[in-house]
């Protein structure tokens, strides 16, 4: 499947966006380390649905707005975002730090989106458990700590950037999650007693073994998000869309076909 790349404004802000496929819209909402590449998960929705996969502001070729200063900011950006594609309800799945973002937007506005899908989200505190401090790991510690397979792991490792722009992306993606996500440490003190408003379909997708957002933070919102699922996956590490990815994408398409 060729993804097609193009860049669009909205609010004063160029973004990079990658599409591919046809039938009902998903948008994809990326983590803490970008989208860089189309990876074969994305390839795989791509078969069934009109996937969209944007870089956040902030992050990789997109800009870098001055009034990018906090979680809400990306959210209301997004929200600019659909109406300016004239999309007006919309399947989104969004991965870590873009699942929290999804939280943020369908909190504001309930009635765009058809269904979420929440994949190691971060976003809510828990007085029992923290989240991995990314803002210590080092590149290598990173990489280990995100997948339960460290072949996978190894095999970013052996592939650094190596362009100078590729460079500059990764430095700003990291910049801008700090800018996002330092104090409070990766969540949104008030999200948590707003999530009652999530009226649609929410499933979380969660790896068993996830070091950078534990499993219990998976647990604790199913109970507060009203009618969500809780999908765990076994030798799993924090993107179960790149360790699972056709247990990922088949559990996907049954769960937006059944989306009423």
């Amino acid at each position: 499947m060729q993804f097609e790349e193009s860049y669009i404004t909205v609010d004063d802000c160029r973004i990079r966006m990658r599409r591919a496929g046809t039938g009902q819209t998903i948008l994809y909402l990326h983590g803490a380390n970008g989208a860089p590449v189309i990876q074969p998960f994305m390839q795989e929705l791509a078969q069934d649905f009109n996937l969209l996969v944007p870089e956040h502001p902030g992050f990789g070729y997109s800009d870098e707005p001055p009034w990018l200063e906090n979680i809400h900011d990306l959210a209301y950006f997004y929200l600019d975002f659909l109406k300016h594609q004239k999309l007006d309800s919309v399947h989104v799945i969004g991965s870590s730090m873009g699942g929290w973002l999804a939280m943020e937007m369908a909190v504001r506005e309930p009635s765009r989106f058809k269904s979420l899908v929440l994949i190691d989200a971060a976003g809510v505190p828990l007085p029992d458990a923290q989240p991995g401090d990314i803002f210590l790991w080092s590149a290598e510690q990173m990489a280990r700590n995100l997948f339960y397979d460290q072949t996978l792991a190894d095999r970013v490792l052996a592939n650094p950037p190596t362009s100078e722009q590729d460079k500059d992306a990764l430095l700003k993606n990291k910049h801008t999650v700090a800018r996002l996500a330092w104090q409070p440490r990766l969540h949104d003190p008030f999200l948590s007693k707003w999530l009652h408003r999530l009226d649609m379909p929410v499933k979380l997708a969660w790896g068993k073994d996830d070091k950078v957002m534990p499993l219990a933070f998976g647990q604790a919102l199913k109970k507060l998000i009203p009618g969500a699922t809780l999908d765990i996956y076994e030798a799993c590490g924090h993107l179960p869309q790149v360790e699972h990815p056709a247990r990922f994408c088949a559990s996907v398409k049954s769960f937006i076909e059944g989306v009423r």
